[in-house]
Formats: C-alpha cells, structure tokens, sequence
C-alpha cells in the first residue's frame, strides 16, 4: 500500500506545532505514523481527569479531533486547509491513570469533505472511545 500523505511526515515537526496550543496543554503528543494512520498518546492526569477522577469525555474528543485534523492537513494539497464539521464520540471504558492512545485511519478521502476513524484505546489496547470526524476540505483563497 502507497503512503497517503502528500507532506513531510516528520514527527519532530508535528509535535513543533503544538506549542501554545490546547494540544500541548493536554500532553498530546504524535508518536508515530504509518502508511495509512497516525498514532498519538495523551496522559491521563489532572489536565485531563474530570472532577470524579476519570479520563474527562471531552478530552477524549479533543485527542480524536487533533488526530482526525493532523492527519487530514497532511493528505491535501499545499495551500488547502481542513475545518471540522462534525465530530462523535462512544465512550466505552473508563480510565483513571496512565496513557491512552489515539490511532486515525480514513474511512473517505474526498476532494471536498474527509471521514476519519479514531480509536482510542488504554494501555492494554482496550476501546476507550471510538470517535468518526468528518472534515471540510477547503480550496486555496484566490
């Protein structure tokens, strides 16, 4: 299988660009990328907990939403950019500690809108949250 990604996958400066960022508040951090996904670790610590202890809902959306936006910037065109329309999350497992880990795979890579998969899983590669994001592709500013 052909690589999808039609720009530099370097991870140095992926994470480079979450500094200052919500992203880099949450300890979001991109670990690795493959020929048709790209994987990220988030702790689960007090940036992250909601006030009973667990791994807070919406931070869980907020790493399926870095992931599923990282992933579509990487596979258009240079001058395009991406905007989310719409997000969903099933939260399946509580988690108190440790890490999770969001993987983003395509589902539908279109000229004007893109579907992404984003699993979630604890350290045992148990389903935390599955979430689909669906993109706007929007066409350079003329």
């Amino acid at each position: 299988m052909a690589a999808i990604w039609k720009k530099s996958v370097n991870l140095d400066d992926i994470n480079a660009n979450r500094k200052d960022t919500l992203v880099e508040h949450l300890g979001i951090e991109v670990v690795e990328v493959g020929d048709d996904y790209i994987k990220a670790s988030m702790p689960v610590d007090k940036r992250t907990h909601q006030p009973m202890g667990l791994l807070h809902g919406g931070a869980s959306i907020a790493l399926a939403e870095t992931m599923g936006s990282i992933a579509a910037y990487l596979t258009v065109d240079d001058g395009y950019s991406c905007v989310g329309l719409e997000i969903n999350g099933n939260h399946m497992r509580s988690v108190t500690e440790g890490f999770v880990y969001a993987t983003a795979r395509p589902v539908h890579l279109g000229r004007s809108t893109q579907v992404w998969d984003i699993r979630i899983q604890d350290e045992q590669d148990r389903n935390v949250c599955i979430s689909r994001l669906t993109m706007a592709i929007l066409s350079p500013r003329k």
